[in-house]
């Protein structure tokens, strides 16, 4: 902000005689002989008399006056120039030292990059996530699972495979494989597959499940009633959640399948259903990021594009199927124990609840049903 100060006589009285007052500070005394009328506005602003040598020339001298105001102004408006200037150059020094030490952001950075952002996150490992259908001398399912290597291995939850006769996956573009068992581990509930005739596909980046904090951002990808594809939000909730649930589907022959969600059980408490007596425990990491029955054997994903745990149990507090759905309670089995696993999934595991179908290779037709 610039100041501004007026010089006594710069700006005339326009309606007054006034006099103004001597450079030099007091009037003079008075004259001993009274005064002269009192001149007009114009000889009252007329130089006073001086010798011939010294006095100006009245014109010039008028001039000058007269022009004060606009040199003020002509000033005025240089002071502004130079401050807005001033201000211009040090918003320019700031972003020249903003972009030359990288802590700049523009929008037009901002607008072609999406990384570290959910819709990124959906389009870089959404290609890596499948649709799992299956069918069982009891019904069918639907689950999901991540691609692990670009011939078609396909690592899931071993209750979404379990007993299966016939199995069909289906890609984020909406291209179906048959597939079949290679190996199961109830003990961890995870299961491998192998699809047939598929190449070039998109392995899943696989992370560090032990880097994971509570409050981290995560996303879930899967196919919750056969939509495949669904991405959901959220953060993590907790971490070491130890929590049961049965070896196979075969083995929770009391499972309330009319709420759609794996059984699963908690400090002692039942959860959708009855476990039964052949559980697994395992340490999940839990989640609110909205899960539903489908979600199991899906990706749970950090803001790297990473794979940090497979969706395998959620709370659901309805045992009735039209209003069960996700309360934010979701588990998922950490992906350091899927890492871990993988070598031995690829010998057949550990299983013998397979039901025969480990070397069951399915042409699935559509229609797969909607329940779990």
């Amino acid at each position: 902000m610039t100041e501004s100060f007026r010089r006594d006589g710069e700006h005339p009285q326009e309606n007054g005689p006034t006099q103004s007052a001597p450079l030099g500070g007091a009037y003079p005394p008075p004259p001993a002989y009274p005064p002269p009328a009192a001149p007009g506005w114009h000889e009252a602003h007329q130089p006073p008399a001086a010798p011939a040598t010294t006095a100006p020339p009245e014109g010039p001298a008028h001039a000058a006056r007269a022009k004060r105001p606009v040199a003020l102004l002509v000033a005025v408006a240089l002071a502004a120039a130079v401050v807005g200037g001033g201000t211009a150059a040090a918003v320019q020094q700031l972003l020249d030292s903003q972009a030359r030490s990288g802590g700049g952001v523009t929008g037009t950075n901002v607008s072609q990059s999406n990384s570290g952002t959910v819709s990124g996150v959906a389009e870089n490992v959404s290609p890596s996530v499948v649709r799992i259908d299956t069918r069982t001398g009891s019904g069918q399912g639907t689950g999901s699972g991540i691609v692990v290597t670009a011939d078609g291995e396909i690592v899931t939850n071993n209750h979404v495979i379990d007993g299966a006769t016939e199995i069909q996956v289906t890609m984020s573009d909406g291209k179906k494989y048959p597939a079949k068992t290679v190996g199961t581990d109830p003990d961890k509930d995870l299961a491998l597959i192998k699809l047939q005739g598929a190449s070039n596909l998109k392995p899943a980046k696989l992370g560090d499940s032990d880097g994971l904090k509570v409050g981290d951002q995560v996303v879930a990808i899967g196919s919750p009633d056969r939509l495949t594809g669904t991405v959901t939000s959220g953060i993590v909730s907790a971490l070491n959640r130890e929590v049961n649930v049965p070896k196979s589907e075969q083995q929770a022959p009391q499972r309330q399948r009319s709420n759609g969600g794996w059984p699963f059980s908690y400090d002692g408490q039942q959860f959708n259903g009855n476990t039964g007596s052949n559980t697994t425990s395992y340490k999940a990491v839990q989640t609110d990021a909205s899960l539903n029955p489908g979600n199991s054997g899906g990706a749970l994903v950090n803001m790297n594009g990473e794979i940090v745990g497979m969706p395998s149990a959620i709370y659901s507090p309805s045992s009735d199927g039209s209003t069960a759905g996700s309360v934010g309670l979701g588990f998922a089995i950490p992906v350091n124990t899927i890492k871990a696993d993988l070598a031995s999934l690829r010998k057949g595991g550990t299983g013998t609840g397979n039901s025969g179908s480990s070397n069951n290779s399915g042409s699935a037709a559509d229609g797969f049903g909607t329940s779990y």
